[in-house]
């Protein structure tokens, strides 16, 4: 992905300073609006004042604040990283995988409108979604590191592992059936996914060179 010309204006302002009181209040309202159009009418349908009308507030505020749907959207997947999630720690990697991909199929394969298959369908179709769903994918990931370090200090690798590689490895399968060919949804693909990657793990195929 090319650089912006000017990385100052890329870069939306709400990630550079969060606020309270009521600026608070209307960036709430606003990417709750984004969220609930985005489900509604799809990228295509998705505009500034359509966004401000449903949020609430005036077309200026949101162009002052956001500049562009790009933006709106950014600023939304920017904001899933604002939580204090953290990865389970069940006492083994499988289960540990196991329980991440639990959460990865509740999220994909929920009935209904899904907001998690739109966003990440949205970052195709604008390089402020797409810059962000990256930046939400690292923090994730880096996260998640703490399954792997947990399993090797357990004894259950050879060693030390890739993180990214192998929760990648467990997870990819998900993405792939529930994403991608939207094949009817499995509740055993969780485990039997985990199942595949700890195994892997435990012969060594993502060990790194100590």
């Amino acid at each position: 992905m090319q650089a912006s010309e000017d990385s100052s204006r890329q870069e939306p302002a709400t990630r550079r300073r969060r606020t309270g009181g009521r600026s608070a209040r209307v960036r709430t309202q606003v990417l709750e609006a984004v969220g609930a159009l985005l489900l509604e009418a799809g990228y295509d349908g998705l505009t500034v004042d359509a966004v401000a009308e449903r949020a609430g507030v005036h077309r200026t505020t949101v162009y002052r604040r956001w500049r562009d749907v790009g933006h709106l959207l950014a600023d939304v997947l920017d904001t899933a990283s604002d939580d204090t999630w953290t990865p389970p720690d069940t006492g083994s990697l499988e289960d540990d995988l196991t329980a991440l991909n639990q959460e990865v199929y509740e999220a994909l394969a929920g009935g209904g409108p899904n907001l998690t298959m739109a966003l990440i369908a949205a970052g195709f179709r604008s390089p402020e979604a797409a810059a962000a769903l990256s930046r939400f994918w690292d923090d994730r990931y880096a996260r998640c590191a703490a399954v792997v370090t947990r399993a090797a200090d357990r004894g259950e690798l050879p060693g030390p592992a890739d993180s990214r590689a192998l929760l990648i490895a467990a997870t990819a399968p998900l993405y792939h059936e529930l994403l991608l060919i939207r094949a009817v949804p499995d509740p055993t693909l969780p485990h039997r996914a985990a199942r595949v990657a700890a195994a892997a793990a435990r012969a060594g195929t993502f060990s790194t060179p100590q």
